[in-house]
């Protein structure tokens, strides 16, 4: 097959009965109200993924923020116009961070630096936040330049890869508190209550919020309606498994109500989890079978040289290297369940083939 045509096929399309009540806030600080209390805006991100969605809850007197937009002087500019102008300067009482990727927390530290308030998160991602959201180390580590090379990169792609890593303008500074929540506990936040749902393999410890009452989810990067978010094998665990626990994150959310209300990182407010859910996690077997199809055509490939057989279109060197992870979790998830086989030997190019 086509891989260009191969790639079309496995998109994960929006299903067609979803359903968008609201339009969405332009990113200048305006909101839309999704019910009293419950606040939608925008914050800009000067990428190809050019806003993420954040929430504010009302939380007594104040408000309390879910996700924070990047760490940078553009984005801590606009929260103070937000609540100096838009909110009256009624204060900030809480900032609740679903995950630990730096459009989501990238702000946190200032916030709790300029408004003295409390961020809470999960462990895994507070701890994902201090210890990894950062640029890669220099040198790198010599496990990690194992695991690029039995992948299949040459030392040359790796250099290219890690350099454009290291130019990322983005990387937050961590901060150094939190106060940690926990899967299945409820978060009162003013009059409403939330359940923390864990979400996991696109992050280690995600929380999705979901309030019984309303019907409602703030979803985070758990289901999105248009694009499916990274799910990636990195050097840190090679053997790892983030796609079994992804689909079984798929899973958990598919109990909740079908006609909750999808509150998502990106993109749209949205009616149709179910839905949407079933799409997600048919696109990820379109690319299990791409794979298998792949592999018994050629007899064996590296991770490397699978990539374009799922990613066939790639902006740069960083869409590379998570494009890589992406593979490789599908390529591990295969393995581990007996699918596929895996030969190298030490220091060497690893094989996948069909068992």
């Amino acid at each position: 097959m086509d891989n260009a045509v191969a790639q079309e096929r496995a998109r994960a399309k929006p299903a067609d009965v979803l359903r968008y009540p609201f339009e969405p806030p332009k990113p200048d600080g305006s909101h839309v109200e999704i019910v009293p209390g419950l606040l939608w805006l925008r914050m800009p991100m000067p990428m190809s993924l050019d806003h993420i969605n954040v929430y504010l809850l009302r939380d007594g007197e104040g408000w309390a923020m879910v996700d924070t937009g990047l760490g940078i002087p553009s984005t801590f500019e606009l929260w103070e116009k937000i609540f100096t102008e838009k909110l009256a300067g009624q204060p900030l009482t809480r900032v609740i961070c679903t995950h630990c990727h730096y459009d989501h927390a990238g702000a946190a530290h200032w916030l709790q630096e300029r408004f003295g308030v409390p961020l809470l998160m999960t462990y895994g991602e507070f701890m994902m936040l201090r210890s990894l959201m950062g640029p890669p180390p220099d040198p790198l580590p010599q496990s990690h330049r194992d695991f690029y090379a039995r992948s299949g990169v040459t030392d040359e792609e790796l250099d290219h890869m890690v350099g454009a890593m290291r130019k990322d303008p983005f990387m937050p500074k961590p901060p150094s508190n939190y106060q940690r929540i926990r899967p299945g506990e409820v978060l009162q936040v003013g009059d409403r209550r939330w359940r923390i749902v864990l979400g996991e393999g696109h992050s280690p410890e995600h929380a999705c919020l979901y309030c019984e009452e309303d019907g409602i989810l703030l979803a985070g990067d758990q289901v999105l309606p248009r694009i499916t978010s990274n799910v990636m094998v990195s050097p840190i665990e090679p053997e790892g498994n983030p796609l079994k626990d992804w689909m079984a994150s798929l899973q958990r959310l598919h109990s909740l109500p079908a006609d909750t209300l999808v509150l998502p990182s990106h993109q749209g407010v949205f009616y149709g989890l179910h839905e949407r859910l079933d799409q997600i996690r048919e696109h990820h077997e379109q690319q299990f079978d791409f794979l298998k199809s792949h592999l018994q055509q050629v007899g064996r490939a590296s991770a490397a040289e699978l990539v374009p057989v799922l990613f066939p279109k790639l902006r740069g060197p960083v869409d590379r290297l998570m494009a890589l992870g992406e593979t490789m979790a599908h390529l591990n998830l295969l393995y581990l369940a007996g699918e596929l086989s895996r030969q190298s030997r030490e220091g060497k190019i690893a094989y996948f083939s069909l068992t």
